[in-house]
């Protein structure tokens, strides 16, 4: 009887081992859950501050173009040429 009786003693304290384990194991999925949203919060705002920057980027190019070289003249006439025939498929369709 003793035998059985040291075997199930020795099984639960495995499983207390392996219940124990399973809750810090929770506990911490839980914290790295947690972390993680809080990164993909903050990538999220360095995405929106990078479009912003590149948005304004885009808009000094432009400006620039308008009052540099011949080339950038040229450069913003395609662009003005472009966003032209942008207004123009759009009021195409709104007639539509």
């Amino acid at each position: 009887m003793s035998s059985i009786e040291s075997i199930v003693d020795s099984l639960e304290g495995k499983i207390n081992k392996i219940l124990n384990r399973v809750e810090v194991l929770q506990k911490e999925n839980v914290q790295l859950q947690a972390d993680m949203k809080s990164v993909q919060q903050k990538v999220m705002q360095k995405d929106a501050i990078i479009s912003s920057w590149e948005e304004k980027y885009e808009s000094l190019k432009f400006a620039n173009s308008i009052l540099g070289s011949d080339e950038s003249k040229r450069e913003a006439k395609l662009k003005i040429n472009t966003l032209i025939r942008e207004i123009d498929h759009c009021i195409s369709q709104l007639s539509e």
